[in-house]
């Protein structure tokens, strides 16, 4: 593709993700920018204990993780993880998407079951005869309420604990990335959850430039990553023009060149 025909995307996942992020919207095309605007940090809650003790007791019928995070912060936090995997794989083990899948079966996890739609509310639809299952959840402290809600209301037994906080790091990147926005230098933003979208707009609010990126964003194209994310970007008067089937980054910059955004 012709350099001066390449569409500007802005990646705006964590550091850890922004390398293998940015090597593949290039090889789909598109040039990038990038700028964190969350990051992720463990955490150890009051359920974890009980987490762990459930599991190397065999009381969880199911085990759910809802990211590759997830999987990672778990195992970081156990003394003994080769026995706790162990018995987990003495559970029924379901990973939100392929990502989490990967990240446990590299770890030795047996999963029995990826839902078609990656999102809690696709794991809640494909979940059936749970009522009185006893189901154990690992996932962030911002997780959307619509799992626990779902499953409990389909008569499960839902235990969460969160083993790691997403937060908003503090990078020089932020104010390029505002800078490139306000003067109309990125075509495509990629929004990949709800949190990505506040610290963006609190970041922009605080360089005074708010209401003139959200004109901006709507003027541009604007994805996302799940109904959630939409909603609040919706919630800040942004209009998402695209929306991927399947809620994987990949699926995302495939539907925008589908598009041709």
């Amino acid at each position: 593709m012709n350099t001066k025909t390449q569409k500007v995307l802005a990646i705006m996942r964590p550091a850890g993700y922004l390398i293998e992020s940015a090597r593949l919207a290039r090889s789909l095309g598109f040039k990038t920018i990038t700028a964190p605007m969350i990051d992720v940090v463990d955490k150890k809650d009051s359920s974890f204990d009980g987490f762990v003790n459930r599991i190397m007791e065999g009381e969880s019928d199911y085990v759910i993780f809802t990211s590759a995070n997830g999987v990672e912060f778990t195992l970081l936090k156990l003394i003994e993880p080769d026995y706790f995997i162990e018995q987990l794989n003495r559970t029924q083990v379901v990973a939100v998407g392929p990502k989490t899948r990967d990240a446990l079966v590299k770890n030795g996890i047996r999963v029995i079951f990826v839902p078609e739609t990656y999102s809690s509310v696709g794991l809640v639809e494909s979940l059936d005869d749970v009522k009185g299952a006893v189901i154990d959840i690992a996932r962030s402290s911002h997780g959307a309420p619509e799992l626990v809600d779902g499953l409990r209301k389909k008569g499960a037994i839902v235990f969460e604990t969160q083993v790691y906080d997403i937060i908003m790091p503090r990078d020089e990147r932020h104010m390029e990335l505002m800078e490139k926005s306000v003067a109309g230098e990125i075509d495509i933003f990629a929004f990949t959850s709800s949190m990505m979208v506040r610290n963006f707009m609190a970041i922009a609010d605080e360089m005074g430039v708010r209401d003139d990126v959200i004109r901006i964003l709507n003027e541009k194209t604007v994805a996302a990553i799940g109904k959630p994310t939409a909603g609040t970007l919706g919630g800040f008067g942004v209009n998402v023009k695209v929306m991927p089937g399947k809620y994987t980054f990949e699926e995302l910059l495939l539907e925008c060149k589908k598009q041709d955004c």
